[in-house]
């Protein structure tokens, strides 16, 4: 999900609804997935905020943390374990850097059979480049981070020990752009390592990659390579992580408050990433934006934080189940059913025409786009789509509520391809171009003079060149022959007219090469409007007659 709800991007990305239906948060902590995947660190740091020193660690199946030992420390580099390097700026890698350099070895001196880690500490205390250990679950001490194993087989020798080598698993705790080792983990994978800052009086915030965050942290690694970074937080603080950067802090209290039980419903529903990578939910668009207690340039406000108090633990329901509480920036006019976007029929998620939006002000609620027939095909095909050399685009369908539900493509040889639901939006999106179609409310019209092209009657297979004797059918059933140039039909904003190739629904868009698409709203039209919410907040709603208006059904509590 994203800040800024004029964005040209989905606000929501929808998951299968059949996915989960009971709550997905445990012991009312969330996990959250700050670095992962491709995107996973070899090292990463933590810097006290508020509070001073952490504890080393790690999260058990109720999310409770398990301490370990601790330091005074307040900057904080956990690496993996292995060949690290510092280059002189006091960065650590995997790859020897350019210029001087220090190099923390894979290979140690190791001293076993400590009941505690105070007893490890005190020992290590006796020996040079000595650290306390969490190892398969018993404390031991390692001295020395060799590069090569004969050396810390001498090392052995000396103080009695064993030589070993750090794990493919293991994680190494330093102070941050040094090569002080204050703490080794590495159990296997059977639990990863968790930091959790220190405070005697305020709750502990803590620096992670230029934001603040409550909480704890977790270190999950994979085999041999990078960390995965989560943060561990209460289900509330979190909610106060995401409500600011979803929807702007100064709104109506009301229109925040609906936004905070979308947020915590989101949150409590879904599992989308913990079966992959161990967490609950991401800090992106792909799930949540979550920036946490912010940076000082963004960060929650009084309003926005109060908005979360007051609905403390309040989430929505359907039949007893949480409702997948799916929201947008806005729809142009009228929410529209699920089934007619993803597929999936979902009894909460119906459309609606919405008459609260046109209340407010809406930063660029129309938009207008532009594409040739070239930018069409490349966008196609280089999407994976199975269409020649494009030549006509034609609205081929419509829902009840007037939101476009298929777009059908034809092709220089007469090939069709037609896509229905988020993909007749989506379909048009390209970042090479800059493009896309922000919503499902939108028409086709040819060019800048809004006509051109043919007329399609039952699909594209039959083409008409002009309307002249053309017969149609009115709702009464009274069958009437068309006269002239122009007819009216029935278009994404209500109703329209089309000459001889007009550019409305069911027919032709292109003139000279290109077509035009005109719309309203941005999003995928289904649940909540953002700004509909604020108009709904401005007009003297609650939060809860918001979410029964945009969520069929639900109860709020």
């Amino acid at each position: 999900m994203k800040k800024l709800l004029w964005t040209t991007l989905l606000v929501v990305t929808f998951f299968a609804f059949y996915a989960v239906s009971a709550s997905a948060v445990v012991n009312d902590t969330v996990k959250v997935g700050l670095k992962y995947g491709s995107g996973a660190l070899f090292s990463a740091n933590l810097e006290n905020a508020v509070g001073s020193g952490y504890e080393f660690g790690y999260f058990d199946a109720d999310r409770d943390f398990v301490a370990l030992g601790e330091t005074e420390e307040t900057t904080l580099s956990m690496t993996a374990a292995g060949t690290i390097y510092m280059n002189s700026s006091g960065v650590y890698s995997d790859a020897v850097p350019a210029g001087s350099y220090r190099v923390l070895g894979a290979y140690h001196a190791q001293l076993d059979g400590f009941g505690s880690f105070e007893e490890a500490q005190e020992e290590a205390q006796n020996h040079d480049d000595a650290y306390p250990a969490y190892i398969s679950g018993e404390y031991v001490v390692r001295v020395g981070c060799y590069a090569d194993r004969d050396e810390a087989e001498d090392m052995a020798a000396d103080i009695g020990g064993e030589a070993v080598k750090s794990g493919s698993t293991g994680v190494l705790v330093t102070c941050t752009k040094s090569t002080e080792v204050l703490f080794e983990f590495d159990c296997q994978g059977a639990v990863n390592l968790g930091v959790l800052p220190q405070s005697r009086r305020e709750s502990a915030v803590t620096w992670f990659k230029g934001y603040k965050y409550y909480g704890g942290f977790e270190y999950v690694r994979v085999t041999g390579g990078s960390l995965n970074v989560i943060n561990v937080v209460e289900l509330e603080d979190y909610v106060k992580g995401v409500v600011p950067y979803e929807m702007p802090g100064d709104w109506p209290l009301a229109a925040l408050e609906a936004q905070a039980v979308c947020a915590r419903n989101f949150v409590c529903r879904t599992t989308k990433h913990l079966s992959l990578y161990g967490f609950d939910v991401c800090n992106t668009t792909d799930c949540q934006v979550y920036y946490g207690v912010g940076n000082g340039s963004v960060y929650p406000s009084e309003r926005s934080d109060e908005a979360v108090e007051n609905t403390a633990g309040v989430c929505m329901y359907y039949d007893g189940e949480l409702v997948e509480a799916v929201y947008h920036s806005s729809d142009g006019g009228a929410t529209e059913d699920a089934a007619n976007v993803w597929g999936s029929e979902v009894p909460y998620l119906k459309g609606k025409a919405d008459p609260y939006e046109a209340m407010t002000t809406i930063p660029n609620y129309g938009y207008t786009v532009t594409y040739t027939m070239a930018e069409l095909t490349w966008v196609l095909q280089n999407s994976g789509y199975s269409i020649g050399t494009v030549e006509d685009v034609i609205i081929s369908e419509q829902t009840a509520q007037g939101n476009v539900y298929k777009v059908t493509f034809v092709d220089t040889s007469g090939r069709t391809l037609t896509v229905k639901g988020d993909d007749a939006r989506m379909a048009f999106y390209s970042t090479t171009y800059g493009k896309n179609v922000r919503s499902l409310r939108f028409e086709i019209v040819g060019g800048s003079s809004g006509s051109g092209g043919s007329c399609y009657v039952n699909g594209t297979g039959n083409r008409l060149s002009s309307l002249d004797g053309v017969s149609v059918i009115s709702g009464s059933g009274t069958v009437s022959q068309l006269t002239g140039d122009s007819a009216s039909v029935v278009t994404a904003s209500g109703t329209g007219t089309v000459t001889a190739g007009g550019g409305n629904n069911g027919t032709s868009g292109v003139r000279n090469g290109s077509l035009t698409i005109i719309g309203t709203g941005n999003g995928h039209n289904v649940g909540l409007s953002q700004y509909g919410a604020k108009a709904m907040a401005e007009q003297g709603y609650d939060y809860q007659d918001i979410l029964e208006f945009y969520y069929t059904d639900v109860t709020v509590g």
